[in-house]
Formats: C-alpha cells, structure tokens, sequence
C-alpha cells in the first residue's frame, strides 16, 4: 500500500467519525472548530500526494469543501457522509490494484 492510499484511507475514518450524528458535532463544536482546520490541512496534503502519484483526487477537494462548510449542522453531517464514502471506496479501489 502506497501512501496515497494510506492518507486516502485515514482521511476517510477521520471523516466518518465526525460524520456520526450529535457525536461528530459535539466534538467539533467542544474542540472551537479545530478539528475542522486539521481535516482541512489533512486533505490537502492527500491531494498534494494523489497529484504527484497521478491517482484520483475528487475525495480530497471534497474533503477540502467539507472542510469550510462543515460547520453547518444538518449540511455538514451529509458532506461528511459523502466525503468519507468517496475517500473508502477510493482508497479501497486502490488496495486491490
């Protein structure tokens, strides 16, 4: 596994787990939105590696939108939703080439 892949799997658990609902916002809203700023810095430096190994990098620049609009309840839940199955599935088509 390349790591591309590893970022493209651990940025899609990260996404999940703010995905889950109340949890995943109360912890956003308990830590002042940091978590948000991390996710962010975590999806560009997964799209800066997806660029330079030329592998599919739609899931971090969602990533990176989920990552400014997030705060938005009920908005955010769904990106988070979205972003984490795009980055899972990806990461697993990955694995198995």
């Amino acid at each position: 596994m390349n790591r591309t892949t590893l970022l493209k799997w651990i940025s899609g658990i990260c996404e999940g787990l703010l995905a889950i609902p109340f949890a995943g916002g109360t912890f956003i809203l308990s830590m002042s939105w940091t978590p948000l700023l991390f996710m962010f810095a975590l999806h560009t430096i997964t799209l800066v590696f997806s660029i330079k190994d030329a592998r599919f990098s739609a899931g971090s620049i969602l990533g990176m939108i989920t990552s400014f609009i997030g705060a938005i309840p009920l908005v955010g839940w769904v990106m988070h939703t979205i972003t984490s199955l795009v980055l899972l599935i990806d990461a697993a088509i990955e694995t198995k080439k």
